[in-house]
Formats: C-alpha cells, structure tokens, sequence
C-alpha cells in the first residue's frame, strides 16, 4: 500500500482502539441494555430515511444485526459494566476471528486450513489462559466478564457468517441497515431488565462532567468509530487485498489498552499481555496466507469489510468494527 493508505489503515486501528474507553464513559451514565438501544437507534433513523436498502436476503440481513449487532453488544457491554477491564475488552474480543473460522467450518463446512487451524490454537490457548488468571482473581468473580466478552465474540462470529452469505452488492449499505435491527429488541430487553425507573434516571445529569462524558463517548461511537472508521475500512478493502489491509485490525487491541492505561488509568497484569500476545499471534497467523471463505473475486473485496468495536482479521475477514 502506498503511504498514504498505511496512514489511513493506522488511523481507523486508532479509532476503534478508542472506542472502548468512549463505551467505559458512556457505561458511567447509561446502562448497558439502554447504551445498545441508543448507539444504534441514532444510526438507524438516518439509515431508513437516506440510506437505500442493500440488495440481500431479509434472513441474513436480520442474521447479521442479530449477531453483530445485538449478541456481540449485549455481552460485551454488559462485560464491560461488570467489571470487564477496558483494555482487556479490547483484547478478549479479538476471539471473534477463531469463533468465526470454526462456526464456518462446521455450519457452512467450510474447510480449514493447517494454518487457519494452528492460529485457532494459539489464540484458544491464549484466551484460555487469560480466563484461568482472571479466574485467580477477586475469588473468581473476575472470570464471569472474560466469559461474557467471549459471548459477545461468538456473537459476532455469527454476524460474520450472515454477512458472508448475504453476499451484498454494497456492504457498506448493508452495514448500516444491520443497525436497524438491534433498536427495538434491545429497547424492550432493557425495559424488562433495567426497568423505566433506570432508564428515566440515565437521562437525568447529562449536562454534569460524566453525562458530558457519557455523550462524547456515544457520538464517537457512532460517528467516529463506526461511519468514519469503517467508511476508510471499506474504502482499503475495495482498493487493496484483504491480506493486506486486515492485519492492521491487530493494532486495535494495541491501542486499546494504551488508550485505556493512558486516559481511564487502567493497568494491564503483565501476565494478561503476555497471553493476550499469543491471541493477536494466533489470529494473526490464521488470518494471513490462503483464505477459505473467499467469496468470488470479483466482489471480494467490496464484501469484506471489519468491525470496531473491536475488530479481528479472521479467515473471513469480519464484516465491519465493534
């Protein structure tokens, strides 16, 4: 790639490593259910009104908001809200990439490489070893957020799948119909698990320093991180290999938890880094060479876009950031 785009790539590693200390201060006023109902919501109007339907079957349209955009966010946020560190959010849900490989191979029975099938390990092992340690810690309560994250990469992994077999003429019109989806499910699951008293309270002190906060955050979620971040993603995708341009998503982990150690203060256990290596290893190494689920060359590289919020180049690489 020329300069210029290895910038660009850099720069959307940027912006998603970023979005997780903007989720940590939305979460300081929001609850999580709510926050999910909100961050979508606020795409999602604009979407029906402006943005022109993709050409895709309405059961892998409605797969893909379901997965990405109601499982991933509903565990990750309510990770995050439990306790899940910031940074080691931004790390745990690269399991997205390993989940995705092996979801295709036993749902589309898609086959997996040698390669593919040594970074899986590598990252499984590293993520196992990341739960067993979090497992020692508070009597265990800390292992319950790790799991749920995981969730929410398994979630996401499924979003992948759905937008592999939507096979979009745009998947940048498809990504924004996907918000569509997760407004109205999420809204009722937080009136029946949060409760109207909870909600009505998140909306009161927005103008204090944390409801400040909190609204900064939620804008740069959706607009920074996911419009402008993954608009430069699959602007790359569309001009580049994907072999190319998705080992960049490796950064977002990176500068998660620098973000997160830098602004919110938040330490990462060096124990924690070293496995979080062998997961950015691993996912690194299943997602670079041969690629199974290549869809046919002549849209591959429009239909390949990553995801934010948090992202992971998987074998398939991910549909857009967390």
């Amino acid at each position: 790639m020329p300069p210029r785009h290895v910038l660009l790539a850099v720069l959307v590693a940027v912006t998603w490593g970023l979005n997780f200390p903007a989720i940590h201060l939305s979460l300081q006023q929001f609850p999580p259910f709510l926050l999910v109902a909100l961050r979508f919501a606020v795409i999602a109007v604009p979407t029906l009104l402006l943005v022109p339907r993709p050409r895709v079957a309405w059961r892998w349209l409605l797969g893909y908001g379901a997965g990405f955009g109601v499982l991933q966010f509903v565990f990750l946020y309510l990770a995050m809200d439990t306790g899940m560190p910031t940074g080691l959010a931004s790390l745990v849900l690269q399991s997205s990439a390993p989940f995705t490989v092996l979801l295709a191979a036993v749902l589309l029975r898609e086959r997996l490489t040698v390669r593919q099938g040594l970074g899986v390990a590598i990252a499984v092992v590293g993520l196992g070893g990341i739960a067993v340690h979090r497992a020692g810690l508070d009597g265990g309560a800390a292992l319950v957020p790790v799991v749920l994250t995981l969730c929410g990469g398994l979630g996401w992994a499924f979003g992948n799948l759905c937008n592999r077999q939507a096979q979009a003429d745009s998947p940048f019109r498809l990504m924004m119909w996907m918000t569509v989806v997760p407004p109205l499910p999420m809204l009722a699951l937080s009136l029946l698990v949060e409760g109207p008293a909870t909600i009505a309270a998140s909306f009161h002190g927005l103008t204090t320093p944390t409801g400040l906060a909190a609204l900064g955050g939620l804008a740069f979620t959706v607009l920074v991180a996911t419009v402008v971040g993954t608009g430069l993603w699959t602007w790359l995708m569309a001009r580049h290999s994907s072999s190319v341009v998705a080992p960049f998503s490796m950064l977002v982990p990176v500068f998660g938890i620098g973000s997160s150690w830098l602004f919110l203060h938040e330490p990462t256990r060096p124990a924690e880094l070293a496995l979080g290596t062998l997961v950015v290893g691993g996912v690194l190494l299943g997602s670079t060479g041969r690629r199974t689920l290549a869809p046919p060359p002549s849209s591959a590289a429009e239909r390949r876009t990553a995801d934010p919020a948090a992202t992971a180049p998987a074998a398939t690489a991910p549909a857009e950031p967390a």
